[in-house]
């Protein structure tokens, strides 16, 4: 019996670690650019939050010493609410809050249906005119069928002086309709064969397998579409003669312009001039809340949705 002398494995040898050095600190340099990122950082901040910090603090001053005041606000002047009584009391305020909210909700589930039906059918691998059609949709972010035009469609189809008017005519936007295409593509297309092969509609894979897995960038869609409309006033210019339709931020235009056009006419300011510079920026605060508490609740998708595509496997 030959024996095979036995050689001898040896474990590779464990990576070194790398050690820091004791007491690691800084240098002189560093420390300067940290201080002044700091600094410019929080001086962006105060210039920043100061411009709504001034309107929440101009709304809560008594208008006439608000009046007689020059230079920077730090605090209110005389803690006063007639200012928000005044706008709850206003009954164009009020249907213009009720008119702004039709716009947000009806507009924004228009918009997501369509903007999901037509990303859907654009992801389609056997659609022949999908490349053409494409392109006419890029086409239109570039050049736009103009003001004019517009409202002669607008004007034809019989939509003046309706809400519909401010609803319809946005129904899709051509860079959502993009966006929400490049997630629809990144959807493995396994998990649709396997739905067709247990035989699912097109509907169906569409509502069990593309949105659900395609949700974050659906709620950062949906959050574009809701500030939209939250803050559209010009078509309500164009399109509306009904002061009963006027959205929120149409009401807080004629506001806005009404002050100013007494200012003028005027040299001194009386007691009804001063309350309705309160009355501004108390409705400037109705008008910008209610905008600003939804953000909280779609902020976990709005992240994920902006960071879809930035890593590649």
């Amino acid at each position: 019996m030959v024996s095979v002398p036995s050689e001898r494995i040896l474990a590779p040898a464990a990576p070194a670690r790398r050690t820091l050095r004791p007491g690691l600190r800084k240098s002189t340099g560093e420390k300067v650019f940290d201080t002044f990122n700091v600094l410019l950082l929080l001086a962006l901040v105060i210039v920043t939050f100061y411009p709504f910090y001034y309107v929440v603090v101009a709304s809560l001053s008594d208008p006439a010493r608000l009046a007689a005041h020059e230079g920077l606000l730090l605090w209110p002047l005389g803690f006063s609410t007639d200012a928000y009584r005044a706008v709850w009391d206003n009954p164009l305020i009020r249907s213009g809050y009720l008119n702004t909210l039709f716009y947000v909700v009806v507009g924004t589930a228009l918009n997501v249906l369509l903007t999901c039906l037509g990303a859907y059918a654009l992801t389609r691998p056997g659609l022949r005119v999908a490349k053409p059609v494409l392109l006419l949709i890029i086409a239109s972010m570039f050049f736009s069928g103009g003001l004019i035009p517009t409202f002669l469609l607008v004007k034809d189809l019989g939509l003046l002086d309706t809400r519909w008017a401010l609803i319809l005519p946005t129904a899709i936007s051509a860079w959502n309709l993009l966006i929400l295409k490049t997630a629809f593509e990144d959807v493995p297309r396994e998990l649709e064969e396997a739905a067709r092969i247990d035989g699912a509609s097109d509907l169906t894979i569409l509502r069990h397998v593309y949105l659900p897995l395609t949700l974050p960038t659906i709620a950062v869609i949906a959050l574009f579409y809701a500030v939209g409309h939250w803050n559209s006033y010009f078509s309500a210019l164009i399109y509306l003669k009904d002061r009963s339709l006027y959205p929120l931020q149409m009401v807080l235009q004629e506001i806005l312009v009404a002050n100013q056009t007494s200012d003028m006419m005027t040299g001194q300011a009386d007691d009804r001039e001063s309350i309705a510079a309160t009355i501004k920026y108390a409705t400037i605060i109705a008008a910008t809340l209610p905008i600003l508490f939804l953000y909280p609740f779609l902020q976990r998708y709005f992240v994920k949705g902006v960071m879809i595509g930035g890593v590649k496997e």
